[in-house]
């Protein structure tokens, strides 16, 4: 193949999804687990976090709708099936694990909506996608941990229920910069427009 990457996936796959014109952001699993050290899940993302917060910062300023969301097992995980047979760490979320919290400088506010999930996506077997419709939202920005895992299957079904998917490629991340960048680039190809946090915050600021 002598064309490069980018220049042979342009080829089919250089459209663009664009802003709508009523956006939320889903900050989808910053929890504990991913920023101890001691923890097997442990990615060292805090500049993503860091990032998410400003993102979240300037969603407040214009009053767009801001979505948290965690993962919670009952005891014996007997609600997280296959997965939480499939992936131990899954482990950590049994709730009343400390590693569920919510890290350092993350605390939901009263006015932010929190939805606790089993499964990667944040729309699988929750009410995300009805909440977004009766709210009115076309466009929803995803940030969140980890990359590969949580945001990608949120991404794919986000556009899948018909809105317009923005993902913010510094207020991502992932326990390695392969899986991290691989799946940035399949999204940007696919389901999503990938942008920085520097071009959503100025989005965000014309609203």
């Amino acid at each position: 193949m002598s064309d490069s990457l980018d220049a042979n996936y342009a080829k089919a796959y250089g459209g663009k999804a664009g802003f709508g014109t009523s956006p939320a952001l889903l900050m989808i699993d910053f929890v504990e687990a991913y920023f101890d050290p001691d923890c097997d899940l442990f990615a060292d993302v805090d500049d993503a976090l860091q990032s998410a917060l400003r993102v979240r910062e300037a969603a407040h300023k214009v009053g767009i709708p801001v979505i948290l969301t965690n993962v919670v097992y009952q005891d014996g995980g007997l609600d997280g099936g296959r997965f939480f047979e499939k992936v131990r760490p899954l482990r950590n979320f049994l709730r009343g694990n400390p590693m569920g919290d919510w890290p350092r400088g993350l605390t939901p506010t009263e006015n932010e909506l929190v939805i606790s999930k089993q499964y990667p996506s944040a729309f699988f077997s929750t009410s995300l996608a009805s909440t977004l419709t009766a709210m009115g939202v076309d466009n929803v920005i995803l940030t969140g941990l980890t990359t590969s895992g949580c945001v990608r299957a949120s991404c794919v079904d986000s556009m899948s229920h018909g809105f317009i998917t923005t993902v913010v490629r510094d207020a991502c991340g992932d326990r390695h910069s392969e899986p991290h960048e691989a799946n940035l680039f399949d999204m940007q190809a696919k389901y999503a427009d990938v942008v920085s946090e520097e071009e959503i915050i100025a989005h965000l600021n014309v609203l």
